[in-house]
């Protein structure tokens, strides 16, 4: 006899279908937490790098939400850093790039359905020729999945002496 019977049939799709209802949600996991991780970790890479050219130029250097690539974004629509940001040397230190002033780096909006805003609609952080982020407040801007469930939440947070620190929502503390 050659070939395969009903029941060994049936035995192999009812273990491929276990196997596929374990794999599923796993692999939701692993590909929305590193969609997460990353556009965070874009950010915190950014301001990282705006707070080490602050302190090589001497100078105060911004990032600041942008939509254009090339000045910052301005009002109180304009503040969700998901429509991209810019990091530009602030040489008068007016927080705007005016003539002569230098656009170090571009980040595009993200295409997912994450919402990723700051406390207190903050859409700029200057980090001055020190590395400080002046300003007295600890600044948290927050990234939530599409379903907002907070195990997903993920935060960076920065504080005036220019640390930055990525966390869970459940260890925001």
């Amino acid at each position: 006899m050659a070939g395969v019977t009903l029941i060994e049939l049936m035995m192999s799709v009812s273990l491929v279908a276990i196997l596929m209802a374990i794999a599923v949600p796993s692999y939701k996991y692993v590909t929305n937490a590193n969609r997460l991780a990353g556009e965070v970790n874009g950010l915190l890479g950014d301001m990282q790098f705006a707070r080490g050219q602050a302190i090589k130029e001497g100078q105060n250097v911004v990032i600041c939400t942008s939509s254009d690539g090339a000045t910052c974004a301005t009002g109180g629509n304009n503040t969700s850093w998901k429509s991209g940001w810019i990091v530009f040397s602030d040489v008068n230190a007016n927080g705007s790039v005016d003539a002569g002033e230098t656009v170090r780096r571009v980040q595009n909006a993200f295409n997912s359905p994450d919402t990723f805003n700051a406390d207190n609609n903050v859409s700029a952080v200057s980090f001055n020729r020190e590395g400080f982020a002046p300003g007295g407040n600890i600044v948290t801007i927050k990234l939530h999945d599409s379903t907002a469930d907070p195990k997903w939440t993920r935060c960076l947070k920065i504080n005036i002496v220019g640390m930055l620190k990525t966390t869970r929502y459940s260890t925001l503390t």
